[in-house]
Order: C-alpha cells, then structure tokens, then sequence
C-alpha cells in the first residue's frame, strides 16, 4: 500500500493500558489491546520511546538504545507485539531520540570518567572568562542550555532538560551509532521510524552567542549540515528498504526545508512534523499563555503549507494531537457544548488533506484535557518548570496553574480512558501514574457501544483507502476570506472533492463553485445534504462534495 493511503495511530505506552496493575501502561498491555486497534483499521503505530531511561523526560532521555525499560516489559514482549500486529496488518514505528542521550548513557559517564573518545560525542566548552556558560543560549525547558560538566571548567550543552546532553553530530562516531541503532530495530521487524527534533541536529562546530532580540534556536535549527546527516543516515539505514516509512519532527522549520527533507529524490525523509498551526493560540509566540487561537492565521498555515508542500513535491504528516500538545478539540473546538461535533470537524480537516494523517490515542474517542486543580496533579518537567518560571515572572499561584492547566504536555499523556471506571478509567488495576478525570462521560467501552466519533474515524480512514482523489490528489484553496469556514479542493484528472469546515458554534452559509451543484456527499457529521449552489453549515459541521470531472 502506497505511504499516501495509509494512516498511523501514536501510542504513548505509558499511558495506553497498564497489564501488570503497576499504574504504568505496558508492552503486554498494548498486546491485549490489539483487537482494539485492528478494529480502527489503521495501517502503523508510533510509539513513543520505551527504551531503558531514567524517566526524567517521560523516556526521551534514553539510557540505552537497544534494551526495552523493565518498566514497560521485556524484549520477548516486544517480539510478540511486533507479531501480533503484523497479523493484523498493522506495522510498528519507533521514536528515535538522536538529538541527545541520557546523562546516564554509558557515552556521556564515560566521558564524564574522562574518556577523551566519548568527550567528542558531546557538546563540551570551557565557561567565559567571566564565569558565564559558553553561550548565552536558553535551553528550551527554560534557563541556560550549559551546565557543568563533573568537576571540570567545562560544561555540556543541553537544548532541553539537563539530563539530556546533545550529541555533536559532527562526529563520525555519532552518526555511525545512529546507523547501527536504526539497522538493529530494523531486523527485529520494525518498519518506521519518527526522528525527535531531528532538525537541530545541525550545530555549528563554532558556537557563538545569539544576537540581543535573536533567539538561541535560529543558530542552531534547519541548519543546512542537517540535510547532510540524514542523506547519510538514509543511504546506511532505513533508505535500503523500499518501502519503510520515518517521519521527522520539526522544530521551527521552515517550508522551503521541508520540502528539500521530504522530496523523494532528495532521499532524505518521507515526511514531516511541523508545529506552526499549533501556534496560532500562542500570545505573540509564547506558549504560556491563554487566548483564543486566530483562525485567519491557522487557515494561512494550514493552506500556505498544503500548497507549497503540494507545489514542490514535499509532503506532510497530518496532525492535531501528539504527547506534547493540549488536546486539540480543547483548543479548537467546544468541548462543552459540541465535543463530539467538535472532534469530527477537526479529524475532517486533516484526513480529506494531501499528506499522511496521525491519530493519536484517545481522539478517536473524543478525549479532552483532564480537569486538575493543583500543579502537584501534573508530572511533566517541562510543565513544573514552566509553573516556577511563572510564579517568578510575578504570575499568582493561581494565574501560573492556570496557564500551565491549558498548556501542559500532561493534558495528552493522560491514561487512554477504557471505561467509566472511577479513579482507573480501566486502564489499571492499581494507581494510575497520572490521574483521569473525565471517564464518566468519555470511555472506549461507551464510544463503541453508542458514540459516533470512533465510527466516524473508521470512514475517513476507510474514504483515504478507497478515493485517490483524497490520497492522491492535488490541492487547491477554497474560500480563504471566509471568517469561519475553513475550505480546500482536492483534484485529479477525474474527481474533484470539495471539503468543507465550520470552526465556529454558529451556522453559516456557503455558496458552493457551481461544478459541485448536484454533487455526490462523500461525508458529513451531519445529516443534512446541499440545497442548491448553497449549503448551511451547522456548528462545527463537516461536510465533503465529490463530483466527477
């Protein structure tokens, strides 16, 4: 099946089912779950790192990249996970974290031992001479991105938490690890692969400080070296078999870059995260802060985006959610009054769009941001760090939990929600690692027995299959002034589709191009057809038109 048909489902482990009743989900835990998982007919599943870590970054700070964390099982159940769901067609993707390790991986204690071949696996430069870390740049879990290194004048570059040292890509001997740690998961069967922050890999041998009113991360983002790395890890890895599929996550990138990542002569990557439409309820670019998303702006990005990948040949991996993000029917939708309406609206947007489309777990049951009241409720360190920076910023304590409440990672990671069961969802048999809240009215077992959302998944996936108008084909806006509709055509040399999106709790009416009077309704959350060269779009209704050419 070609990569444009297929849709892949991402899988936090720790927080999908828990087998062991330990409170922490499980490889054994997704195994049960398999009949689950077929039953949505998707094609692949991303899970989220469980390899051995000491957990600092919910296990983006890899310890060990070839031994599977006690934690989550062992390496018998990942045979038989990978096994399983090859018998029902699904293949496995696995999180590889490049940019850094674990300060407890075995490279970096040996270069703290004073191993000087390990020393070149890192970022290592001696303080200013006035004390000051080597550069000025800002780590992205807040403060210097430098700490010390042991008990010597140097320090070790770190662009997130502390215990995650970046790895100087420079060196053979990195990029050579990389190879053999993607080659080993490759003849155990797995089939894809997501690179984490894979674009600041590119540092200058030479850092330097950021200019005043400049951020660090343009010094070291989408730097050109990065199209290098990956051209190579491609040839010596994952490139030598035709039909294995990685994604890339990106951080700030640009489109120019994406394209030149993904182009498939350029054998680099077969596709790419990008954040920017995630942004768009950021006040003035920052993300702790609470305000009502611009729609014309996420409209721009998601058409600029389509249209440009579409243009140069690029192409995209299609998102709302991920571990990282607040849900997004929290932050686009009205979880209050039209969730369900709310979550079928946005899968739309992304399924009927040229790319390939990540569900991630628990949006396909419409599953919103937990309800907490206390900072000790969260886990996340980027989440407990983003509080005290608040709280030192001048924010009350009420104000900091506030912001972290609509922003936190946590929002996502929350266990996947069963059954109504109280305290446990049905997720375990013991105490969850990080508490549901909202199970009563938002379960699996509910879902499948009378909700529509999972049902409606299934046909957007079923649709992307079966129409190469939605896999295949072109793409062209519609209606980019509307205030509330967000619009885009579809086109191959027979079909044309027409998709259509209300992102507002109010109707609207659309005129429609006159081609489309008397088109087929390919889907709708709705049942309502089209009068005429009209159609009134209901709140947060959906609503696909595909004619013959």
């Amino acid at each position: 099946m070609r990569l444009s048909k297929k849709v892949i489902y991402q899988i936090y482990p720790k927080s999908f089912y828990d087998s062991n009743g330990d409170g922490i989900g499980d490889l054994r835990g997704i195994i049960e779950k398999i009949p689950y998982l077929a039953r949505l007919n998707i094609d692949m599943i991303w899970f989220n790192p469980f390899f051995v870590s000491p957990q600092h970054d919910n296990g983006y700070d890899i310890e060990d990249y070839y031994q599977i964390d006690p934690l989550f099982g062992t390496m018998a159940d990942f045979d038989e996970l990978v096994q399983g769901l090859r018998a029902v067609g699904i293949d496995v993707m696995l999180d590889m974290v490049f940019n850094h390790t674990s300060t407890q991986h075995e490279w970096f204690q040996k270069a703290l031992a004073g191993d000087s071949t390990y020393q070149q696996y890192y970022y290592l430069r001696p303080g200013k001479a006035n004390g000051e870390p080597p550069t000025n740049w800002q780590s992205k879990f807040g403060g210097s991105a430098w700490a010390p290194f042991g008990d010597t004048d140097q320090y070790y570059l770190h662009l997130y938490d502390p215990s995650q040292a970046d790895l100087d890509w420079h060196n053979p001997a990195v990029r050579q690890a990389a190879v053999d740690i993607v080659n080993y998961w490759q003849h155990k069967g797995v089939r894809g692969f997501r690179f984490d922050v894979i674009n600041v890999i590119g540092k200058d041998q030479q850092l330097v400080d950021a200019p005043p009113d400049i951020s660090s991360k343009f010094l070291y983002t989408d730097r050109p070296i990065v199209h290098d790395y990956l051209r190579e890890l491609n040839a010596a890895s994952f490139g030598q078999h035709a039909h294995d599929i990685t994604v890339g996550e990106l951080s700030s990138a640009t489109l120019a870059n994406s394209v030149a990542y993904t182009k498939p002569e350029n054998h680099e990557l077969s596709m790419v995260f990008n954040f920017h439409h995630l942004k768009t309820d950021y006040d003035h670019g920052n993300k702790w802060t609470d305000r009502p998303f611009d729609f014309m702006a996420l409209k721009k990005i998601i058409n600029d985006w389509a249209q440009g990948m579409a243009d140069a040949g690029g192409w995209q991996a299609l998102f709302w959610n991920n571990h990282d993000q607040p849900r997004a029917v929290n932050r686009f939708g009205d979880v209050d009054h039209y969730r369900v309406k709310s979550a079928e609206m946005l899968a739309t947007v992304m399924h009927l769009l040229r790319g390939t489309p990540f569900i991630y777990m628990g949006e396909e049951i419409g599953m919103t941001d937990p309800h907490y009241h206390q900072i000790d409720d969260y886990v996340d360190v980027e989440s407990h760090n983003a509080y005290r920076a608040l709280r030192a910023q001048g924010h009350s304590d009420r104000a900091a939990f506030h912001l972290v409440h609509v922003k936190s990672r946590d929002n996502a990671r929350t266990p996947m929600q069963w059954t109504a069961e109280p305290t446990t969802a049905g997720f375990t048999a013991g105490t969850p690692w990080l508490r549901p809240t909202n199970q009563a009215a938002i379960n699996v077992a509910a879902e499948l027995d009378h909700g529509e959302i999972f049902n409606y998944y299934q046909r957007l996936i079923q649709l992307r299959k079966t129409y190469d108008v939605i896999s295949d084909g072109d793409y062209q806006p519609l209606l980019l002034d509307h205030p509330q509709v967000l619009a885009y055509l579809r086109g191959t040399d027979t079909q044309e589709l027409a998709v259509l999106n209300n992102f507002y709790g109010r109707k609207t009416t659309v005129e429609i191009p006159a081609e489309f009077i008397g088109a087929h309704v390919l889907i709708s959350n709705y049942q309502r057809e089209v009068a005429g060269n009209a159609v009134i779009l209901q709140p947060y209704q959906s609503i696909a038109l595909l004619r013959d050419k």
